[in-house]
């Protein structure tokens, strides 16, 4: 991958995953109107401290990212975080499907884009 696309991967992915990281933490984006089924979700995922655990991840992978510190490790975490996203809006929430695909995307080509870090641990 070109370094100048990467580097815009790169920075994009991490101020995305910061800024819905710190949501998480400070409330400054709106949400509409959920269905009860999302409601209990965020309920039940909240009671436990799931959410503020996934905050926390989305924060410091977005500052690796943004800072080019420990990048590759934490685009392998963010992935779990990226795929629930996706599979959380195909099966509860459809209509914000769109910035979690977003999320997946970056995510996979941030991935793609550290590759050479990933060959020692996917040789056989």
């Amino acid at each position: 991958m070109n370094s100048k696309v990467f580097l815009v991967v790169r920075i994009l992915l991490g101020l995305f995953v910061l800024t819905f990281g710190l949501n998480k933490f400070l409330h400054f984006i709106p949400f509409g109107e959920m269905p009860e089924a999302v409601m209990s979700y965020f309920g039940a995922l909240s009671s436990t401290q799931t959410m503020n655990l996934v905050a926390v991840v989305e924060i410091l992978t977005g500052l690796a990212l943004i800072l080019n510190k420990y990048g590759a490790l934490m685009s392998i975490i963010l992935m779990s975080v990226s795929v629930n996203a996706v599979l959380f809006h195909a099966t509860l929430a459809p209509d914000g499907i769109g910035p979690a695909l977003g999320l997946l995307i970056l995510n996979v080509a941030a991935l793609f884009g550290y590759k050479d870090r990933y060959k020692d641990i996917l040789r056989a």
